[in-house]
């Protein structure tokens, strides 16, 4: 299937078949444009009077025959790569071609000779919109077809007015390779026997304003690593070995049961390390820590590695940075063999404007909506999806069930939900048009959603979906069938930007600030809540978390702790971005992973990011075995005020309590000084309480005004001492 050099004169050889009837010129100019519908109709062999025609289109072949059961027949050069000839018989037979070239010959099957190799389900369901594995029938999928091994090549492109496949295999010529159009479906196909896995390929598309470009292809499930931009022939040959993780992710519903996220940038987490390399380190790291989950940052394939993912070109793609997509199952299958669930950024908003990629992809506004107003997202300097087109909310439903079916992904952490919901989302007045009722709710987007988070939750029992949503939208963990969004969480963006709005505050102006702390309990129970302290807030001169605490250092890693074991407590799940379980104080970028050095024991000069990172590990431990802190997240019932208006002594206390009524008391004081007796009080019979965490422990780096001994309850109340910028949680002691 080489391209060569046509300079030499024609070999002798077998003698040539009859002539063939001759091309329509119009039907002859647009095959060798790449401009026809229907390539098969004119290549390959078809009865005509006379016996069967056989006629080829290979570029720069010095001669190509016919072989029926072993005997060679030339077919006569018709100029510019075709060949064709007439042969007296009653029946298309089982041929193949030998092509010459300059260099050899090769004998191949005619791609031209095969019927398509996708069904009129797959194209009914592509037409509906309604495919949801769509990535079963598009792109590149090696099989055995007839009888033959090669890879159907398939792709939407209902604008274009012809599409060829190119690739390493043609030196980046499509000439000989155009595809059929199937119908109304948009989907051009064609069958390439001997194209085998690890090929590179990409699509040349002619517009129907006869521009002719190369694409790289939407479903491709597998490329090139950036810079380079081309797609590869993959299958999948890993064996899972996670059955009991898939079996049991499911038991308890996501909102009832523990759930504590350690975000991860895998590229950096630590520098250098492929997907392989990392499932013998990440698993036991955050196994140690005790995280029930990992969120990885979007792993799909993106050109540029500064948009840490969120800029996606490659939406059914791992990033081929780190390994090959077995290699990253490879990487899941370890972390849930360690009993951490997965879960991953997933970017449907918005898309790059790449020339090779899914921008314009056949020539029009294709993924993108037509009206520039729409198309264009003025944050990201990107597209928008047309969430109105049904091929297109198929596109990205499929993309969510593929994730979660073909890598064993337990949650998708949908990015940037508010902006797909509302039409005006960073619009001036005039840079958008209302809806068909006069309001600005994207109303297809609205759809997308409800639809993707039904499908998923259908076909993927167990999985999560959560949406980063920083609006008051109603609804967005409310089931589809009463009217939702059909969330199963959604990131609390009030309680993150009021929490550490207060937290940055030096202690004597906190009491200014302290309802930004207790405000969150206002709607706490409105919707099914993540609190996020994620990449977001550690980046682009925000500073990493202990390094937006006020005080010199000792209080800044005081503040640090008594915070995460406030949110620890806090009614909603935890999320926690890398570095920050060890009080890094710089910021993180792509350009470096966290500062691991701060943990070495050699270094002594500041050895207590080691006790911040024992605090995580105790957190989680003491957060996963005791229920009163994650079974009632969404009751009101599980939450009760203890203190919540102590302004001037910066001290919130609030209890807990899990499905039994078995409580557990978390108590912050946010002041520099110690609070000797304390009244707070608990619930009846409870008569003695004991520490189950301390911030201020010594081991945490703390000053160590800890309790060890029972604490008795009297008139229905405990008197503590509070120690410094600290949160203790105490939970009475068995009968």
């Amino acid at each position: 299937m080489a391209l060569r050099d046509t300079s030499l004169p024609e070999p002798s050889g077998p003698a040539h078949c009859a002539p063939a009837p001759a091309l329509d010129p119009g039907d002859r100019g647009r095959l060798l444009a790449g401009a026809h519908h229907d390539p098969h109709g004119l290549l390959g062999a078809h009865p005509v009077p006379g016996g069967i025609a056989f006629r080829a289109l290979r570029p720069f072949a010095r001669s190509v025959s016919v072989v029926i059961d072993g005997e060679h027949s030339r077919l006569t050069s018709e100029g510019d790569g075709l060949f064709s000839g007439l042969l007296p018989l009653d029946a298309i037979p089982d041929y193949t071609l030998l092509v010459a070239y300059a260099d050899g010959e090769q004998e191949v099957h005619d791609p031209y000779r095969f019927l398509p190799a996708l069904g009129e389900t797959d194209l009914h369901l592509i037409r509906e919109g309604r495919h949801e594995q769509l990535w079963k029938a598009l792109g590149a999928e090696p099989m055995t077809h007839e009888g033959v091994t090669g890879t159907r090549f398939t792709v939407w492109a209902p604008n274009a007015q012809g599409v060829r496949v190119a690739g390493e295999f043609t030196f980046w010529d499509g000439q000989a390779f155009p595809m059929r159009s199937l119908g109304s479906s948009g989907v051009w196909e064609l069958f390439l026997p001997g194209i085998t896995e690890g090929a590179r390929y990409k699509f040349e598309i002619t517009s129907r304003y006869g521009d002719r470009f190369l694409k790289s292809d939407p479903m491709a499930r597998s490329t090139e690593v950036p810079p380079a931009t081309a797609s590869v022939v993959t299958a999948s040959h890993f064996e899972w070995s996670d059955e009991k993780w898939m079996a049991r992710r499911g038991e308890l519903p996501v909102h009832r049961a523990p759930l504590s996220v350690y975000e991860v940038h895998l590229p950096t987490w630590r520098k250098g390390l492929t997907y392989r390399q990392l499932a013998d380190e990440l698993p036991a790291y955050v196994k140690d820590l005790g995280f029930t989950h990992v969120e990885l940052m979007p792993v799909a394939e993106h050109p540029f590695g500064g948009s840490w993912g969120y800029q996606v070109t490659g939406f059914y793609a791992p990033t081929s940075r780190l390994g090959t997509p077995d290699d990253f199952k490879y990487l899941v299958d370890a972390l849930h063999r360690a009993g951490i669930g997965v879960i991953m950024d997933w970017v449907p908003a918005h898309f790059p404007k790449d020339d090779w990629a899914l921008a314009r992809f056949d020539g029009d506004p294709l993924y993108e909506p037509g009206d520039s107003r729409r198309a264009e997202h003025p944050d990201w300097g990107t597209y928008e999806f047309d969430f109105g087109r049904v091929e297109v909310r198929n596109f990205l439903v499929a993309n969510a069930v593929y994730w979660c079916e073909e890598f064993h992904i337990d949650g998708l952490r949908v990015d940037a939900v508010a902006s797909m919901l509302y039409l005006d989302y960073s619009r001036d007045s005039g840079q958008w048009s209302p809806n068909v009722f006069g309001g600005r709710e994207d109303l297809g987007a609205v759809a997308f959603l409800q639809e993707m988070n039904a499908t998923v939750y259908r076909r993927a029992p167990g999985v999560v979906t959560i949406a980063e949503e920083s609006t008051a939208w109603d609804g967005v963990t409310r089931p589809t069938d009463s009217g939702g969004l059909g969330f199963g969480l959604k990131w609390n963006m009030g309680w993150m930007h009021d929490s550490l709005g207060y937290i940055s505050h030096e202690p004597v102006h906190r009491k200014y600030h302290h309802n930004e702390m207790t405000f969150s309990m206002v709607y706490a129970y409105s919707e099914n809540y993540v609190l996020p302290i994620s990449h977001d807030e550690v980046v682009h001169g925000k500073q990493a978390l202990v390094s937006k605490m006020p005080g010199d250092w000792w209080q800044q890693r005081a503040n640090h702790r008594a915070y995460l074991a406030f949110m620890w407590a806090h009614p909603g799940k935890q999320l926690l971005f890398m570095g920050q379980e060890f009080a890094q104080g710089a910021e993180w970028s792509e350009a470096h992973g966290p500062d691991w050095w701060l943990l070495d024991p050699a270094y002594e000069a500041e050895p207590d990011h080691r006790g911040v990172r024992d605090l995580v590990r105790d957190l989680n431990t003491v957060y996963r075995a005791t229920p009163a802190l994650w079974e009632r997240d969404t009751d009101p019932g599980g939450f009760r005020w203890v203190v919540g208006d102590a302004a001037e002594d910066n001290v919130f206390a609030f209890l807990r309590f899990d499905a039994a009524g078995r409580p557990l008391l978390a108590v912050s004081n946010f002041s520099p000084v110690v609070r000797e007796d304390y009244r707070l009080g608990v619930p009846e019979g409870h008569p003695l309480w004991q520490e189950a965490l301390n911030t201020d422990a010594t081991r945490y780096g703390g000053g160590d005004i800890v309790r060890r001994d029972p604490i008795k309850a009297e008139d229905g109340a405990l008197r503590l001492t509070l120690p410094p910028l600290a949160t203790v949680w105490l939970v009475p002691m068995p009968d």
